[in-house]
């Protein structure tokens, strides 16, 4: 590791005393990544600045090249992330008025389980001879294309009655590390024997920072089924695919760093991308939805943190052991040392409703927004807004990009019911606000069903600012829901997680107490509409319980794929 030159402070102790200190947190986001200025005495945010992705979400065609993508397939682009360091954090650091050398660490998130398979030394097979296969090239959280790995993963382990099994709800994700990594195999095996290391961006990127390789208990304990103290064995592997044996130990296994533990130092590149000294503290990887918990001051047992984006990832802590079905997975200290992290999400939210705008909106509402100023979420949300519960007579499936939790089927989809000629775009509109709201009050009902209490529901990310939405939440789940007050929860998140790594704070617990910040109650449910919400959730439950096998909606897709792959 390069170490800081002398006349530098490397440490929190060479500072004066009295000498404001901070720290820079960086998320990794689906479309960009944000960098924020924290000052590491009270959590206050200096100044932040985004990068939006040059290449975004690749998901029609190879870079590159006329290759049309399969189905279900989202790529990015490892470039994009290292120009987020490029920009956005100096950016930020200028806007903040500090001088670099106060800045005594950085901490990273990212998008999980966003994985790529690598050389030896960390550089990206999709920056090889090998970036003209679909394959080489990382795979977004989003990738759904190996769900049919994901579906031998899981019958192969509970033939077999593996133990851990029990801890991912009963079902391992198309969307994790193992049946993205055995799709690889399978379709391009030249790939995955070029594959020395598969890993998560959210290690990668400190891999970047600091020269050296890296993984953290989060990802490797929810996406990579690392459970008492190892992966899966290979006996399991080679039942799979005899060669898949040796994956987990070949491509996988490096000592795991507890999250806020202090990973390496920056390096003299990585100072010269980010603008700040050589030498100071890189923390250890983190998830962007687990790490808000630092910000949202949700790291005690009860609190369920949503983080509502494009998708949205529900975080609880609990100080017990048990097996929820249909849950992402629990992890021992996932989220916090000291606690067993739940973890359970919704694979589509934010990215739902900015389907309904592309897809149902007439003429005549653009120009009733541009004549209004509003923009059409504003729209929308105005007019839906102004309905009782229950007045557009529709109940909707929130599984336009599968479902996460508690079925685990990404190849499920969406469902709407009732529609007529009366129905307008603000009435579906609605209806997919509150199918999401009632796909978490599942997720809340099956958390307290199997033994994990939810004493308060707390909400971060861009969506929190949708009253409306807000308040569709507090009245399904019939309790009051808390904000976090940061808007840039992730990115806060890690520059906590910064300062622990640094020294500043002794741990995660008490970093939390001083920088992270929470307004309680914002939204109180009323009984009126929440009895309303009642008879219509019931509604949405049988319609959740009429396609939960997936019959009808994997023979629609079968359908669809086969006409795509003929013409």
């Amino acid at each position: 590791m390069t170490s800081a030159p002398p006349s530098a402070p490397s440490s929190v102790g060479d500072f004066p005393d009295g000498a404001e200190r901070y720290t820079v947190g960086v998320d990794f986001g689906t479309l960009s990544g944000r960098a924020v200025v924290v000052r590491v005495r009270d959590g206050e945010e200096l100044a932040s600045a985004v990068h939006e992705y040059r290449h975004g979400v690749i998901e029609e065609r190879l870079p590159g090249t006329d290759a049309p993508l399969p189905p279900d397939w989202a790529l990015q682009h490892p470039e994009d992330w290292r120009d987020v360091l490029r920009n956005a954090v100096p950016e930020a650091v200028a806007a903040a008025g500090v001088e670099p050398g106060a800045v005594i660490g950085i901490a990273t998130d990212f998008t999980a389980c966003t994985v790529l398979p690598t050389s030896a030394g960390g550089t990206p097979l999709s920056e090889t001879a090998l970036a003209g296969r679909p394959h080489a090239w990382p795979k977004l959280w989003k990738h759904h294309a190996a769900q049919p790995q994901a579906d031998r993963i899981n019958a192969l382990a509970h033939e077999r009655g593996e133990k851990w099994i029990g801890r991912y709800g009963g079902k391992i994700s198309a969307e994790w590390q193992f049946a993205k990594a055995l799709q690889v195999l399978e379709e391009d095996p030249e790939v995955y024997e070029a594959c020395a290391r598969w890993i998560e961006a959210a290690d990668w990127i400190v891999w970047q920072l600091t020269g050296a390789e890296s993984r953290n208990t989060c990802t490797a304990g929810y996406k990579g089924i690392h459970q008492d103290g190892g992966y899966p064995g290979e006996e399991y592997l080679a039942a799979l695919n005899p060669r898949f044996a040796d994956f987990a130990r070949t491509r996988l296994e490096f000592p795991l760093s507890p999250l806020g533990s202090r990973a390496g130092s920056l390096t003299e590149e990585a100072a010269a991308w980010t603008g700040l000294r050589p030498g100071i503290a890189v923390a250890a990887g983190n998830v962007d939805a687990h790490v808000t918990a630092a910000a949202a001051q949700t790291v005690e047992d009860g609190r369920l943190l949503a983080i509502m984006g494009t998708s949205t990832c529900h975080i609880v802590n609990s100080p017990v052991l048990a097996e929820v079905p249909g849950i992402c997975g629990v992890v021992n200290g996932g989220v916090v040392e000291g606690s067993y992290g739940y973890e359970a999400g919704q694979s589509a939210v934010g990215d739902i409703f900015a389907w309904v705008l592309r897809q149902g909106v007439p003429r005549e509402y653009y120009e009733e927004a541009d004549a209004r100023g509003e923009d059409l979420h504003a729209l929308l949300t105005r007019k839906a807004a102004a309905q009782p519960v229950g007045a557009h007579g529709l109940v909707a499936l929130d599984w336009l990009n599968g479902n996460r939790s508690v079925l685990v089927d990404h190849h499920l989809s969406g469902v709407v019911v009732g529609l007529t000629l009366a129905t307008r775009p603000e009435d579906v509109y609605r209806a997919m606000l509150e199918a999401t709201a009632f796909g978490t009050r599942v997720i809340v009902e099956t958390l307290e069903n199997g033994g994990v209490p939810v004493r308060e529901f707390v909400v971060a990310g861009g969506l929190a600012r949708n009253e409306l939405l807000m308040r569709i939440y507090a009245d399904v789940l019939r309790r009051p829901v808390s904000l976090a007050a940061s808007l840039q929860g992730p990115a806060l998140g890690s520059a906590v997680h910064a300062a622990v790594a640094a020294g500043a704070h002794p741990d995660v617990r008490t970093a939390t107490a001083a920088m992270g910040r929470l307004r309680r109650d914002v939204f109180l449910p009323d009984d009126r509409r929440a009895d309303a919400y009642d008879a219509l959730f019931a509604e949405y439950r049988l319609l959740h319980d009429r396609f939960a096998d997936g019959d009808q909606l994997h023979r629609l897709r079968r359908l669809r794929d086969t006409a795509l792959a003929t013409g």
